[in-house]
């Protein structure tokens, strides 16, 4: 399979996973596969919620930002990135977390505001760090294992102050690396997590181990290692990325990110190709704060394409 086909699928899948999961936030689990019980019948790009059909929420917004960023300053400029960040969550765009929104509203600089949120909640464990990593897990990943981890905790940090979030954006971004390079991302998984953190590789190990199953989980999935957990149980679970996607909404919760990261993996594991055109066809990203802006599947390809390009050393 051609690198174009899994950088793609990589960015268009966690966009298309977005799309598909907003609307069932906060759902039951076996909400989606109740109201589309035929895979492949069509019709499950409904929208609704709040959103319309297609429409990519908070996660693939943030995305975007984070490589229009990598782009246009050659590279990570983290005070350029929380800058943009600002900007689009001052438009007050249809949905941002709660734990986001505070730390990009606090008044504090870039370097520090999520230190003080997690300071004073000391809950900063969010999966907000985490679905808005497609884009900068491409972008590095031709830098090798400890720059494409390095870069994940430093732009997760600029949102999120539990190192937990940390360490799951980064064991993402790892994975993402190991599928571009041709490998099995589940048999690779127990020497990713050597990489985890001491304080955090329990809880991920637990979460990413062959036998676990969402209905095991302790935590919401909103939180980042259950999120995780449950997109890598999709991922083993099925064998393509339509099912993986579908598996990942049905779970219920946050399904938006729950679905945006199992898109990620699935995409960059089966390619462009193998998703859907009835779901990419309607997929758009508005970014509230940047003028009329409007990625549709032309534009995330080539800001894969990009991405890709820009991430190659010399």
């Amino acid at each position: 399979m051609k690198r174009i086909q899994r950088t793609a699928g990589t960015i268009v899948g966690a966009a298309v996973g977005d799309a598909l999961g907003g609307p069932f936030e906060f759902s039951l689990p076996g909400t989606f596969g109740a109201r589309f019980p035929v895979p492949g019948a069509g019709g499950e790009m409904a929208g609704g919620g709040g959103w319309d059909p297609g429409e990519a929420t908070d996660d693939t917004q943030m995305a975007v930002l984070v490589a229009q960023s990598l782009l246009e300053r050659e590279g990570l400029d983290l005070p350029d990135v929380f800058a943009r960040f600002q900007r689009w969550a001052a438009a007050e765009p249809k949905d941002i977390g709660l734990q986001t929104e505070d730390v990009l509203t606090n008044g504090m600089p870039w370097d520090l505001a999520s230190a003080v949120h997690f300071q004073v909640s000391q809950r900063a464990a969010g999966n907000g760090s985490l679905m808005r990593a497609s884009t900068s897990a491409v972008h590095f990943a031709r830098a090798g294992r400890a720059a494409t981890m390095d870069a994940a905790r430093r732009i997760a940090a600029l949102t999120h102050g539990d190192r937990a979030a940390w360490e799951g954006t980064a064991l993402f971004h790892e994975l993402i690396r190991l599928v571009l390079e041709g490998v099995d991302p589940l048999a690779a998984l127990p020497d990713v997590l050597d990489l985890v953190h001491p304080e955090h590789r329990r809880r991920y190990a637990t979460v990413l181990a062959p036998d676990w199953h969402p209905d095991r989980a302790t935590e919401f999935n909103g939180a980042v290692w259950p999120c995780l957990g449950t997109a890598v149980w999709a991922l083993r679970a099925t064998s393509g990325y339509e099912e993986a996607v579908r598996a990942a909404v049905d779970c219920g919760g946050d399904t938006d990110t729950v679905a945006a990261v199992t898109g990620a993996l699935a995409g960059c594991l089966y390619g462009l190709d193998a998703i859907p055109a009835r779901w990419t066809g309607p997929l758009h990203v508005p970014l509230p704060g940047f003028g009329d802006q409007v990625l549709r599947l032309p534009e995330l390809i080539a800001l894969a394409e990009r991405l890709d390009a820009a991430g190659k050393p010399g």
